[in-house]
This record gives C-alpha cells, sequence and structure tokens, in this order.
C-alpha cells in the first residue's frame, strides 16, 4: 500500500508510458527507498544533475506495480553527503561511485572507491559540473585501488586484464582461488573514459540519438528508441504507429542477432565449435536481411526522432520474413543438437548458478534475471506500442545456470522470429516519420527492454533546444555484481563460458 500511495501523489513525467516523478527530501528520499524496496520495486537507474555551484539533484527510477516512479532529490551543494541506497538496493552502489566521479555528489554509503576516474582527471574534477576541462596530465599516478583481499592457505590471485585479446573492450577482473576453485571474484570497469555524458550536452537535443545508438553498439535500437521517446515525449510529438512498428520490428532483429551470436560464442566456449559455426551463419544470414530491409547491418541510425530514418519496402519484408523463418526452423534444430550433446550439457548444467533469491536480492534483470526466476520485462510489464498491441509472451526459467541462461536465449530468439512475422503481417499504412520540434526545458525518461535488459534514458532539455543533462543507463550495471556471485565456487576454466552466458556491456558502463 505504501508503494501504491507514493505513486498516487507523484506527477505525470513525459516518456515512457506509466512514468511518475516524486520530489522528494532526503528524510523522504530513504523512507521512500524503503516502503519500494519491501514491496519488491526493481531499481532501475540512478544519475546525478546540477552545476558545480547550486543546486543539484539525484534521481533513482524503479520499476513498480503501477509503473515507473522516479524520485528527485534536489539539494543544495554544500559537499555534504546524501543518502546512500546500497542496503535496500545493492545494486546503487557502483551507481553512485560513477555519480561521485562525474559529479562530485557523495553517498553515505561506506563504499567510496573511485569507480570512473581511474586518474584520467585531477581528483577536483568532475566531468559533469565543471566547465573547464583541465589539461590531460603528462604522467597521471596511477590510483591506488583497494581491492578487497581474501586470506588463507592456499590463496592465491589471478588478475586478468584490463586489456584483453582481440577487440573485446577492457576491463579487470581480480580471482582470488585456491587451486582452479574460485573464492571470490572482483570486478573493476570503465577504463576507455569515452566522455558519452558530456558529450551529449555538446549536441542539439534533435542530434542526441546518434551518440545514444552508440553508447552500446549491441543495444543501438533500445539507446536510441528510449532517447527518442524521452525527447517525443517533452516535445509533445505522437508518432505515427507505422513508425512505432518498424522501431519494434528493429528491436527484435537486434535481439534475435545478439541471441543468435551469444549460442554461437557459448558452443564454441563449451568446446563445441560447430555451434559457433551454425550460429554465425544464422547471424549473418540476419545481418544481410536487416540490411536489405533497413539500410544497415547493424541498426546504429534506424530509430530516429518522430520515426525511422527510412521505410520498407514490400519486397524487402517479403524477403526478411523468409530469412526469419528460415533461422528459426534451423534454431529448432540446432538447439536439439545442444540438448543431446553429452559434453554440452555437462558444460552448462549447474555452470554459474545465480539463484531466484539473490538474483532478486542484487536486483538483476533482462534475460539474466530471466534465467534466475525474475520474471519482468518492459514489453510485457509496462509496454510502450506497438508491444501492448503485439502481446510478446514472457520468457522465463529458475534454475540460474549458463544451461537456464542459454535455454532463455532460445526461447526469445524463437518468440522474436514469431513477432517479427507478426509485425510484418500487420505493419499499419501510412507515415513513417512525423516532424519533433525542440522541446522546451524539463525533464523527461525514455525506457526500452533491450536484449540485454532495461535500457534507460533521463533527459534533462536546457533552452534553445540544448542538452543539459543526459543519461543512458545500461542493464549491465545492475548484472555486473551478479557474475561475482555466479563464479564463485566454480573453477577458473569456467569462468569465459559463465561471462560469456551474461555477456555484458563494457561499453555501457562507460561513461
Amino acid at each position: 500500500m505504501a508503494m501504491r500511495r507514493l505513486f498516487e501523489t507523484a506527477v505525470k513525467l513525459p516518456g515512457a508510458p506509466g512514468l511518475r516523478r516524486l520530489t522528494v527530501t532526503e528524510e523522504q528520499w530513504l523512507e521512500a527507498a524503503r516502503d519500494l524496496a519491501a514491496a519488491g520495486a526493481r531499481l532501475l537507474a540512478l544519475w546525478a544533475s546540477g552545476q558545480s555551484h547550486g543546486s543539484q539533484s539525484v534521481y533513482a527510477a524503479f520499476a513498480t506495480e503501477p509503473g515507473v516512479l522516479v524520485l528527485m532529490l534536489a539539494r543544495e551543494q554544500d559537499g555534504l553527503p546524501y543518502p546512500g541506497l546500497e542496503e535496500m538496493f545493492p545494486a546503487a552502489s557502483r551507481m553512485q561511485r560513477a555519480i561521485a566521479d562525474l559529479s562530485g555528489l557523495r553517498s553515505t554509503d561506506p563504499d567510496t572507491r573511485r569507480w570512473l576516474r581511474h586518474a584520467a582527471w585531477p581528483e577536483d574534477f568532475h566531468p559533469l559540473v565543471d566547465e573547464h576541462v583541465p589539461p590531460a596530465p603528462q604522467s597521471p599516478a596511477v590510483d591506488d585501488y583497494p581491492f578487497v583481499r581474501v586470506e588463507g592457505e592456499g590463496v592465491h590471485e589471478i588478475p586478468v586484464g584490463p586489456v584483453h585479446a582481440g577487440i573485446i573492450e577492457p576491463g579487470h577482473f581480480r580471482f582470488s582461488v585456491v587451486g582452479e576453485k574460485v573464492l571470490k571474484l572482483e570486478e573493476r570497469l570503465g577504463y576507455v573514459h569515452k566522455g558519452i555524458e558530456r558529450r551529449f550536452t555538446e549536441l542539439p537535443i534533435l542530434e542526441g540519438h546518434r551518440l545514444a545508438a552508440r553508447v552500446s553498439g549491441d543495444s543501438a535500437v533500445a539507446f536510441s528508441w528510449a532517447y527518442c521517446q524521452a525527447l517525443e515525449g517533452l516535445s509533445g510529438a505522437e508518432i505515427p504507429p507505422r513508425a512505432a512498428w518498424l522501431r519494434a520490428l528493429a528491436l527484435e532483429l537486434e535481439r534475435i542477432a545478439n541471441h543468435l551470436g551469444d549460442l554461437g560464442a557459448l558452443g564454441n566456449d563449451a568446446g563445441f565449435a560447430f555451434g559457433l559455426a551454425q550460429f554465425s551463419r544464422l547471424k549473418e544470414q540476419v545481418l544481410r536481411a536487416t540490411e536489405r530491409a533497413l539500410g544497415q547491418r547493424y541498426l546504429l541510425d534506424v530509430v530516429v526522432p518522430g520515426g525511422v530514418r527510412a521505410d520498407i519496402d514490400a519486397a524487402a519484408a517479403d524477403a526478411l520474413r523468409a530469412c526469419v523463418a528460415q533461422v528459426a526452423s534451423e534454431v529448432r534444430e540446432l538447439r536439439d543438437i545442444y540438448d543431446e550433446h553429452a559434453g554440452v550439457r555437462d558444460r552448462f548444467t549447474g555452470a554459474g548458478v545465480l539463484t531466484p533469491s539473490l538474483a532478486m536480492r542484487l536486483g538483476v534483470v533482462g534475460l539474466a534475471g530471466r534465467a534466475s526466476g525474475q520474471a519482468f520485462d518492459l514489453r510485457v510489464d509496462l509496454p510502450c506500442p506497438p508491444y501492448d498491441e503485439i502481446r510478446p509472451a514472457k520468457v522465463c526459467r529458475s534454475e540460474g545456470d549458463v544451461a537456464a541462461r542459454v535455454a532463455v536465449r532460445f526461447d526469445e530468439v524463437m518468440e522474436s522470429c514469431r513477432l517479427v512475422a507478426r509485425l510484418l503481417a500487420r505493419l499499419p499504412e501510412g507515415e513513417y516519420r512525423t516532424v519533433v520540434p525542440a522541446p522546451p526545458a524539463g525533464v523527461a525518461v525514455g525506457l526500452i527492454e533491450s536484449w540485454r535488459g532495461p535500457v534507460l534514458v533521463g533527459l534533462e532539455a536546457g533552452p534553445g533546444g540544448t542538452i543539459r543533462r543526459c543519461h543512458p543507463h545500461d542493464p549491465s550495471w545492475q548484472n555486473w555484481p551478479a557474475l561475482e556471485h555466479a563464479i564463485m565456487d566454480n573453477i577458473v576454466p569456467d569462468f569465459p563460458l559463465i561471462n560469456k552466458s551474461f555477456n555484458l556491456s563494457y561499453s555501457g558502463h562507460d561513461l
């Protein structure tokens, strides 16, 4: 009842359906967080806005049964910490540490270690609030990052990264092991220093969707749609029905391509190269059909303010429909092969278990959450058009191991193939884009379920078509800590397999 009262007293917020905003004091901030946690709400994102002098605000977005509630804590810049939320929502810890690095606002929670800075800028500089960027230091001092040590006879550490082989982005993994058994894993991310959040403030608001699509390239449609959803909410623009259906088509194609790639890589990590070859072939077929239909293999520029960049013609739609039908047929056969292969089954089953109770406590979202009993999918639970009409089937497992995360991927590929066929068969006639004017100053939130989980964009418009603040939030923020738990008591050689079963974004963490 407390959560519903909070939601009812909040005001409507532009952007995604079912959004409300509630401005609170520090005491109310903690009280509301406790009520939300007790009611089973999920923390979707945590970010800050403001200037180095004057007032600043901290925002926390929660998924609740009635909708999404955004708490706004407005406070003067007095150097005092704001109340931390880690006790109620453990995933808040790294988000709060990122806020401290970027905006200078610190929470009362005990972990004050730097998360994003890595000595890349002066300690007293905060990229999102300080106007003048200092010159890069000639020889920056290396942060003395205090990893948590595990003591005991025979315990030793294995450092991996931050530089990895191939094209993978940087991330450091510190294993504490006995023999090959992992006692503890601690991660450290954010090494690239891309400056995405500051770069948003230098762009016209009608062009920010292009940068949003590049926050994490494997989720380009989700991020650009979330950005445009927030922008269109601020502008009061209503996109044509055909545009919404084409956006959903692009989102499901993005989901299919990513799941196919992961299923192949997971087979390869289990020593089954046949799986990598077959799923790579299928992914390539989907990417080629996607390019013919929508103009790009990876859909970085398809979603634009007011709709989509280009329409789809009948011939391309037919070819795309035939492609996904063939993919669905072959995926069924490949699933039987994976399920019946003793070696693959042995590697997948029981590896990297994340129990439903722990997944709930950690606030795990997306496919990793749904493989551990967290039956939450924005397309079903808080749908935007056209998902309120096409009604996707929610996929969920409870075992929480690699096998469960693989099973969720198989099921979601099949469901997305069904949705693509339905979207193409019932695509509304009419325009595919409308004009979106530059919005007045204000705050809005976009929220889209990517293949990995909920993508949130908090957008604050400034005067004259400027961006005062834009926070793009990838679901990997919630799920990276879960990987640290899932690897415990497994052997070191199983880490690549377990890690790939989550397949979290380094880029989405590096703002």
